[in-house]
């Protein structure tokens, strides 16, 4: 048999045994080819493991977190003998792959899914967006600490290396659309500046207080977009005009002197309000916004104060990641590239939990938000190695996915508070320090090294 009929015969075999392939709706083995070949990893230099597998390999490390290298594999492809790779086998293979496939198929794949009657996703025909990042643990090598850094600490540095993810989400289907990793000393102001390059026309992005600045409001208009914010309390706006809700025009200038000089300002609105519930957090403190959206009568500002918290969903789908998906205390790669790469893995991973959400929901008239990330994550898990070889097979499996889906309903979200507080802070044992890392092993085994005392 020739070496063309060879590959030939093990490129249909993979095609029917890999249980990834039931997914293609999602992400399509055409993209995966796409990028492979535009990044040179189009050539499979190993027969067991192509390429194109691998790249699902990897965001299948996102979904199947919890589980080993092998096990994952099994998850993937049907028993055969012999066939199942080890470990390091499976390390080199996504070394092979690298960085590059893994950022471009997020950049190709990843789509906005909210439609105009999709409720929670647009206000006033603008697309709800929200910025916000978080920070992963890492691997604790030598190379990962260099790469990423530690959090500073008052005693000591941080335990772990850590990455920080920031991410342009869209708010009511908790699509985490655009994202950039970097160090985790990086701070979010200069990372925001690359994704808000990113907005479209008629969007309106939600942020958090610490984002505020006058070139990237700058940015977010010259985009086409708006901008509801909340901002720190010791800034100083200068009423230009009282509007009927009780906000008011004013200006935001790059620095206190433009201020004085009344130059290049930037008209916005600014909301103050306090909480009259003395049970909620801020009751009876000043909380201000700030908005792009100039008309009190289009938008009357207790409109937008509830609004504002629907960023709170981006906290919500990083929340789903950090906590349900990933499962690990710790990213497992033992690299900067390995890491990046298992993040955009991670964030594969998320998307294809949520566009299922998202096809179940629109198949059975629901919001996105009123099914249950974890139960289908676990209908996921469950699932994909059933599912069966035939296309009309994977067609049925799919269509009972989807319907499986949409049984778990979320109940009604209560309205209720909860502290910020961790419950376990401090440790009673000694921290680990860089001698303990290569920590001198027995010369004896525990029986010769025994020693009676009488």
């Amino acid at each position: 048999m020739s070496v063309l009929s060879r590959d030939a015969e093990v490129a249909v075999r993979w095609s029917d045994a890999e249980r990834a392939r039931a997914l293609k709706r999602i992400i399509p083995k055409a993209a995966i080819g796409k990028v492979l070949r535009k990044t040179g990893r189009g050539r499979t230099p190993c027969r067991r493991l192509p390429r194109w597998f691998v790249v699902w390999f990897v965001i299948a490390l996102g979904l199947f977190c919890p589980d080993s290298y092998r096990q994952v594999f099994r998850w993937l492809h049907r028993f055969k003998k012999g066939l199942t790779p080890g470990r390091s086998t499976l390390c080199e293979a996504r070394q092979s792959v690298g960085v590059a496939p893994l950022r471009l198929l997020a950049e190709e794949v990843l789509e906005l899914q909210g439609q105009p009657q999709t409720r929670h996703a647009f206000y006033a025909g603008m697309r709800l967006m929200a910025l916000d990042s978080f920070v992963v643990d890492v691997y604790d090598s030598p190379a990962n600490a260099r790469a990423f850094g530690k959090p500073g600490g008052g005693r000591s540095p941080g335990a772990f290396p850590q990455a920080r993810v920031l991410s342009l989400c869209e708010a009511g289907m908790h699509i985490l659309w655009k994202s950039l990793i970097k160090p985790c000393c990086r701070g979010e102001v200069p990372m925001a500046r690359y994704l808000v390059r990113f907005l479209l026309e008629n969007m309106l992005l939600l942020w958090d207080r610490g984002f505020l600045s006058y070139d990237l409001v700058q940015r977010v208009r010259e985009r086409g977009a708006h901008l509801l914010a909340r901002i720190k309390s010791d800034l100083v706006f200068q009423p230009i005009q009282a509007l009927p809700d009780g906000s008011f025009r004013a200006k935001l200038y790059p620095s206190a002197r433009h201020r004085e000089q009344d130059r290049d300002g930037v008209l916005v609105r600014i909301i103050e309000y306090t909480l009259a519930d003395p049970q909620r957090p801020g009751a009876g403190q000043t909380h201000r916004l700030l908005t792009t959206l100039l008309s009190a009568r289009e938008h009357p500002a207790k409109r937008l104060i509830v609004l504002y918290h629907e960023r709170w969903e981006e906290e919500l789908a990083i929340d789903e990641i950090k906590t349900h998906q990933r499962e690990r205390p710790v990213l497992r790669s033992e690299t900067p590239a390995g890491v990046v790469q298992e993040i955009y893995g991670l964030l594969l991973g998320h998307y294809v939990v949520r566009k299922l959400m998202c096809e179940a929901a629109d198949t059975s008239g629901l919001a996105p938000r009123e099914l249950s990330f974890v139960n289908t994550l676990k209908i996921l898990r469950c699932r994909l190695p059933e599912c069966p070889r035939s296309q009309s097979g994977i067609e049925r499996w799919y269509t009972q996915l989807l319907a499986e889906v949409a049984d778990e309903r979320l109940e009604p979200r209560r309205d209720r508070i909860n502290p910020r507080v961790i419950k376990r802070k401090m440790s009673k044992w000694p921290k680990k320090r860089e001698t303990h890392r290569h920590f001198p092993q027995p010369t004896k085994n525990f029986r010769q090294s025994i020693m009676m005392l009488n």
